[in-house]
């Protein structure tokens, strides 16, 4: 069954692991320049840092590696394809040739066929996408530690997520294909869903896996990061994942924008610039954050809640082949 399932499948997996190593070959490539800018460590630049030789190597990083970012960013459908393509024609292209009343008619039960190949491209999606996560998590050592590894390029790309996020686009395009019977119309389909999973996860629940800390501390006088728009505050660690920043009370009621508004009308008609005036009122700054400690255990926690969404939609395909009547 796994060699029968290799000859069906050989064209879909030979394409993505060039795919996959093509990626891997360039950012090797680009890294090993953007590694070259810190023949110290990067670790010394890092927060601020005013060591020998750093302003002009962040500087170059910028310059020459900007692109990084947005080219990481085309990154993240990666995992889709590499899941969907696997996934889409694991049923739909049986039913689409009508080849699936030859294949379940054979003395290895449907049950186990269907285990089989999920099992096995299952399995190809994984490991080829843990391989592009590791090539991506070198790649990016030096921007993760200047930024932290909670940016989007990141979290959505290192770590365990990016194997969770493929085998839910395989296991949704796999679905999609037995029930809609046709592997284009089943990539689409899975596309969308993945797109719309996706960024509803990071933005509507990934900020509340945990609940985020908060540091408030006094408004400093003469402070220049200080503005109407809220503080320009750090909680110490430039690793960590900030969330929301602003201003309250000292008893610790947040400030509307307005409120800061008319006291920075005060302060400018009292001659005062506005982080003298709030600290003369009492008012605190505060910042609410994820510690950079949390960065595995949101990834365990992301992974988690994709691989649940996985065992449904796999549940869906067991069910519809388990009928007689496709």
């Amino acid at each position: 069954m796994t060699w029968l399932t290799w000859r069906q499948h050989r064209a879909e997996a030979t394409v993505l692991a060039l795919l996959v190593a093509v990626a891997a070959a360039v950012l090797l490539l680009l890294g090993t320049s953007m590694h070259g800018l810190f023949p110290h460590g990067v670790a010394r630049c890092a927060g601020g840092s005013v060591a020998e030789g750093c302003a002009v190597a962040l500087q170059r990083l910028w310059e020459e590696h900007g692109y990084a970012s947005k080219m990481l960013s085309l990154f993240n459908l990666l995992p889709f394809v590499i899941g969907a393509f696997l996934g889409a024609p694991l049923l739909a292209r049986e039913l689409e040739t009508g080849t699936w009343q030859l294949a379940w008619t054979q003395s290895v039960p449907r049950m186990r066929w269907l285990a089989v190949k999920l099992a096995a491209l299952g399995s190809l999606a994984v490991v080829l996408t843990l391989a592009l996560s590791a090539v991506v998590t070198w790649y990016r050592h030096p921007l993760d530690v200047l930024d932290g590894r909670f940016t989007a390029d990141a979290f959505d790309l290192e770590g365990v997520v990016p194997a969770a996020y493929a085998l839910f686009a395989f296991a949704f395009a796999a679905a999609a294909g037995v029930l809609l019977r046709r592997s284009l119309p089943a990539l689409a389909a899975a596309l969308a869903a993945f797109l719309a999973v996706r960024v509803a996860v990071a933005g509507a629940l990934r900020p509340y896996y945990a609940s985020p800390q908060t540091l408030a501390n006094p408004v400093t006088a003469g402070d220049t990061t200080v503005d109407v728009g809220g503080p320009r505050t750090s909680t110490g660690n430039h690793l960590d994942w900030i969330l929301a920043t602003g201003y309250s009370d000292a008893a610790g009621r947040r400030l509307g924008l307005a409120e800061v508004y008319h006291m920075d009308q005060d302060a400018r008609r009292s001659g005062l610039d506005l982080a003298t005036h709030l600290r003369d009122r009492g008012v605190l700054q505060w910042v609410e954050f994820h510690p950079a400690e949390r960065f595995w255990t949101f990834q365990l926690i992301e992974a988690a809640l994709f691989l649940s969404l996985t065992a449904a939609l796999l549940m869906v395909v067991v069910w519809r082949v388990r009928r007689r009547a496709l």
